[in-house]
């Protein structure tokens, strides 16, 4: 007998038991263990969101691109899905980057928002894949939805790279942390950063396991009101 789709699997409650832990030790870590920045003091603690979240939107739109290459060579309509599911947990992530941003920029340069290049090329990067999953509802075709998608997802990436070399390219207010001798940060401050980006990283393909979960009900769910439409 064949398993319901929307069963947990094993992997899928092990998954989200961890990422419940990591995502719990990382708030420890944030608002209990880790100092304050001394210039900045508590709002310091949003850096630990903001840059978790910036890189897990740029891994969830490579994934895109990566699943739409994929789509476009095999037209195996799984890596479609796929990547629907990584674009809007990308969208939701930088949604976090977009909002968290501003409240950080208000207390380092007294401004909720400055047209700086990296702040003007990640909302640009968030007005692309909003108009990703715009594009995907405008077509009932599922063939020709995943085929403009694809080309779309693959071309929409281009502004990952730009949004990461902002900071080089251009005169920005905004700081750089990284840099080719590693984190210009406090040890505990990089140790907290670095659990708050492998508790986010947990959280993602949590929610993208969701996300195809969510795709493959909504496939049976229209496979079978053509069944039902047809009288089989």
């Amino acid at each position: 007998m064949k398993e319901p789709v929307n069963t947990p699997s094993l992997t899928d409650r092990v998954l989200g038991w961890g990422t419940f832990l990591a995502v719990t030790v990382a708030l420890y870590l944030v608002f209990m263990w880790v100092p304050n920045e001394k210039i900045q003091g508590p709002v310091s603690k949003i850096i630990y969101f903001h840059i978790a979240s910036a890189w897990l939107a740029f891994f969830a739109f490579f994934v895109v691109m990566v699943c739409s290459i994929i789509y476009l060579k095999t037209k195996d309509l799984k890596w479609d899905i796929i990547s629907y599911a990584s674009a809007e947990i990308g969208v939701l992530f930088t949604t976090i980057v977009l909002v968290t941003g501003p409240i950080w920029g208000r207390a380092s340069w007294n401004a909720w928002w400055t047209w700086d290049h990296r702040l003007t090329t990640t909302l640009i990067l968030w007005f692309i894949y909003i108009a990703y999953l715009m594009i995907r509802s405008s077509f009932n075709e599922e063939e020709k939805k995943a085929r403009f998608s694809a080309v779309f997802g693959i071309i929409g990436f281009i502004d990952v790279p730009i949004v990461w070399m902002s900071i080089r390219w251009w005169r920005t207010i905004h700081p750089n942390i990284v840099s080719s001798g590693g984190f210009a940060m406090d040890p505990s401050m990089v140790q907290t950063l670095l659990v708050s980006l492998g508790a986010f990283t947990l959280l993602y393909f949590y929610l993208l396991r969701k996300g195809i979960l969510i795709q493959k009900m909504r496939s049976e769910f229209e496979l079978l009101k053509q069944e039902l439409g047809t009288g089989r």
